[in-house]
């Protein structure tokens, strides 16, 4: 039986109130965690950047993206793992774009349809009475 696997992304938001430490110690903890279960493709460190809207009363997280490839149910795993774990603000798991054009490709069955016929816009237009707002003359100051 074929292996089913997919492309995912991760992009995690880290507390800094523990400082760079704590940090590093978490990004080694999810990349051990997603080595262990599936195949690292990328890894793009973000650093410390500001963040959009208060989160904790934190203003700035650590910011960290994976690629990754693996089965389908280790997603699920992961973002179960991200919740329970202090230190953790924001977290996101989605599936790659490649994945949605694989599908996109498989040949779709043909069915015999019947050819969709339009309304004349004569008749729509006629049911929605169209009101046109004209604008007033501009008045130039008279000299006295």
């Amino acid at each position: 039986m074929a292996q089913v696997t997919g492309k995912y992304e991760t992009i995690m938001v880290l507390s800094l109130t523990a400082g760079e430490e704590a940090v590093k110690g978490l990004v080694d903890k999810f990349t051990t965690l997603i080595s262990n279960n599936a195949t690292i493709d990328s890894v793009d460190d973000w650093g410390k950047r500001r963040l959009a809207y208060p989160i904790n009363d934190e203003t700035e997280g650590y910011y960290y993206l994976i690629n990754f490839t693996s089965k389908p149910d280790f997603p699920a795993e992961l973002d179960r793992v991200y919740k329970i774990t202090d230190g953790v603000l924001r977290t996101i798991i989605v599936v790659r774009e490649e994945n949605i054009k694989m599908e996109r490709r498989q040949p779709a069955k043909k069915e015999e349809s019947q050819p969709v016929q339009a309304e004349a816009p004569a008749a729509v237009a006629a049911e929605v009475p169209v009101e046109v707002e004209v604008p007033a003359p501009a008045v130039e100051p008279s000299a006295e």
